[in-house]
């Protein structure tokens, strides 16, 4: 295990009001920015997102992953920034992804349904552990179809 290395898992409520269109595009933009500020931080995650709420896994060096959340806290499109968990960890859950995202495809979004109905995607109402396993195992199914 890296001595430095540590999860971080939040969620938030967006700010962004905005058409269905307008709403992806921004989110798009979000991602496009996150992939290439994390490249070159070391951090690795993923993001899940729906109209109503941002929840996300940082993993990287201590150092980068508090700039990268403080980041978020003070992005205006982000509200009533929750941290569920911040600890070291062994080992990276999305290595292979710079900011993997949760709900772009139709595919996604059948495999969130059972969450969705269970928590209303409500993150407030799940623990870090399982915000994490949600976004590792929707990553894990994309990565597997995209092979």
């Amino acid at each position: 295990m890296s001595d430095d290395l540590h999860k971080l898992v939040y969620y938030s409520h967006n700010r962004m009001v905005a058409d269905d269109v307008a709403l992806r595009d921004a989110v798009q933009q979000i991602l496009v920015t996150s992939q290439k500020n994390n490249r070159a931080a070391g951090v690795t995650g993923a993001l899940m997102f729906n109209s109503g709420c941002f929840a996300q896994i940082l993993e990287g060096p201590m150092d980068a992953i508090e700039d990268t959340f403080e980041r978020i806290q003070q992005d205006e499109r982000h509200g009533d920034v929750s941290l569920l968990a911040f600890e070291p960890t062994s080992h990276r859950s999305f290595e292979n992804w710079s900011m993997a995202f949760v709900g772009a495809s139709l595919d996604d979004a059948a495999r969130f349904a059972d969450v969705a109905r269970a928590t209303a995607f409500d993150p407030s109402r799940m623990d870090g552990d399982r915000i994490h396993a949600i976004l590792r195992e929707l990553t894990m199914a994309e990565e597997h179809t995209a092979a």
